[in-house]
């Protein structure tokens, strides 16, 4: 069971962000030439154009959206706390069709660099709703066939997980060999923090290790290259009450 420390949710100090997700508002706007296009709302939202993909994984859904519009919405299943799905913006880049056994007969990956997640079907379909997955999201089998035929590849996938951005709500134990949005989290603060060069890629590996175990000597921590509590306050990831 992965240790963590829960927190009260309200706000965040410094926050991985979900870069690129933008605002789904499109502004109210009357002028001459009457409405906005639906491509001008899009590009004031920040969001693409075409189909995309917005997953909650506190609310359980997946959201399809044609640039502001929402086109479809599906009822969806999610990562344990021991296999989280991935926090981030992502791409569809691969697909297939067929019978795929436990993923029903569709699946879209995703190009999270730290594992391979996709959306797929279930033969699980009393899954639904809950965290049951080892990470990828679980859609009912006809959802998925129906998703598979409205999304490109290239779409863009933004998955948002708690109030603070690859946090998500708390703060996760982390050690050599894990992988997952945390990961990515800490990489991009120790990056501004000059520790780090590597890319943010949710992977614990020897470049992150070392990052960490010079961070926590600069920092006056217990000589351990493991992320704790502790370490997380003083590079600044801080869940406020």
């Amino acid at each position: 069971m992965a240790k963590t420390w829960k927190r009260p949710v309200a706000a965040l100090l410094l926050c991985a962000l979900l870069a690129g997700a933008g605002s789904l508002a499109a502004a109210p706007y009357a002028g001459e030439s009457g409405e906005l296009t639906p491509q001008e709302r899009a590009r004031r939202a920040n969001v693409p154009e075409g189909p995309w993909i917005w997953i909650d994984i506190p609310q359980k859904s997946l959201t399809l959206y044609e640039g502001t519009e929402v086109k479809k919405r599906y009822a969806v299943a999610t990562g344990t706390g021991d296999t989280p799905s991935p926090i981030g913006t992502f791409r569809v880049t691969s697909r297939f069709a067929g019978d795929l056994g436990g993923f029903g007969t569709r699946f879209l990956g995703l190009n999270v660099p730290w594992g391979q997640f996709g959306i797929h079907g279930t033969n699980k379909p009393g899954s639904i709703g809950s965290n049951a997955s080892h990470g990828c999201i679980r859609m009912y089998v006809r959802d998925s066939e129906e998703l598979y035929g409205l999304v490109p590849n290239g779409a863009k996938v933004v998955i948002q997980g708690g109030p603070y951005g690859q946090l998500d709500s708390y703060l996760r134990y982390l050690i050599p060999g894990d992988r997952n949005s945390h990961v990515a989290a800490v990489q991009r603060r120790l990056t501004v923090l000059g520790y780090y060069t590597g890319q943010a890629d949710g992977i614990y590996g020897r470049g992150t290790q070392a990052a960490v175990t010079r961070a926590r000597k600069d920092l006056g921590l217990p000589a351990l290259d493991a992320v704790d509590e502790a370490f997380y306050r003083a590079i600044g990831l801080i869940l406020f009450e």
